[in-house]
């Protein structure tokens, strides 16, 4: 009876696992997609995708849009994320913080976050210059690739840093390999300096700027970032990284966090 059940749990976590799998796979691709596209696409069966899908749409999860039986990540989906951002107040009150910071260095601000084994943009405010630099909020980039990674996996050992990167993520956009070892001594540089800034890796007009951004507890949650066209950023190297580190120290110490904590 207990292999029965443990057979039937197991089955339960694996199509749960699934379930998670579809939605990841919908909001990396930004389309709508068949269940049969889906299926052959993530290698998947389509009897089970077919059935979580139907699922999924049955709960709000999913939903039919494009015609054709194609479905894409549903409403309900945006109300989870509201009950979550109510609760997790590090994105509301970053709001504020990237505001200021765009109006005060005129360029483009960011709290960027882990999603995984990967990093993303979760909140930005766009800088004054006509010349805009902007970035998909929430798609999934290498975190080689960031200023901002050098810092989120700061906690890590060097040994955990390789186990939790993707080999293939230390090959940057212009085909060259990133020795992982170069990586973590970055890694290790930017954890002593409280701060990381390179000319950027993805856009070679470019310049990142990132310092951590802490939890209650003293790890590293995120990161605020300056996203700069590159001869301004090291010419203003000293001021944006003053401004960056203030805006920091200040979240860190806003109100509802302090009564919270």
């Amino acid at each position: 009876m207990d292999a029965v059940q443990d057979e039937a749990a197991g089955k339960r976590a694996r199509g749960l696992d699934r379930a998670f799998e579809i939605l990841d796979f919908l909001r990396h691709k930004r389309q709508a997609l068949k269940p049969n596209e889906i299926a052959a696409q993530i290698g998947a069966p389509r009897s089970s995708v077919y059935e979580l899908v139907n699922l999924l749409l049955r709960n709000g999860i999913l939903e039919f849009t494009g015609g054709e039986g194609r479905v894409y990540l549903g409403r309900k989906l945006y109300f989870l994320g509201a009950a979550y951002e109510n609760h997790f107040d590090f994105t509301r009150e970053c709001e504020a913080t990237l505001e200021h910071l765009a109006d005060e260095t005129r360029e483009t601000a960011q709290f960027c976050m882990l999603d995984g084994n990967k990093y993303t943009v979760v909140r930005m405010r766009e800088g004054a210059r006509p010349f805009r630099i902007s970035t998909d909020i929430g798609q999934s980039v290498p975190i080689p690739w960031t200023a901002s990674g050098r810092l989120l996996v700061a906690h890590l050992s060097d040994q955990e840093i390789l186990n939790f990167i993707p080999p293939e993520d230390f090959r940057l956009p212009s085909s060259e390999w990133l020795e992982p070892q170069t990586f973590i001594a970055e890694v290790r540089h930017a954890e002593r300096e409280g701060f990381f800034t390179f000319n950027s890796i993805v856009d070679s007009f470019t310049h990142c700027f990132a310092v951590p951004v802490r939890d209650d507890e003293g790890h590293i949650a995120g990161t605020l970032c300056l996203v700069t066209p590159r001869d301004d950023g090291l010419a203003n190297r000293d001021r944006y990284l003053a401004c960056l580190k203030k805006a920091a120290a200040d979240l860190n110490q806003t109100p509802t966090r302090q009564k919270r904590a």
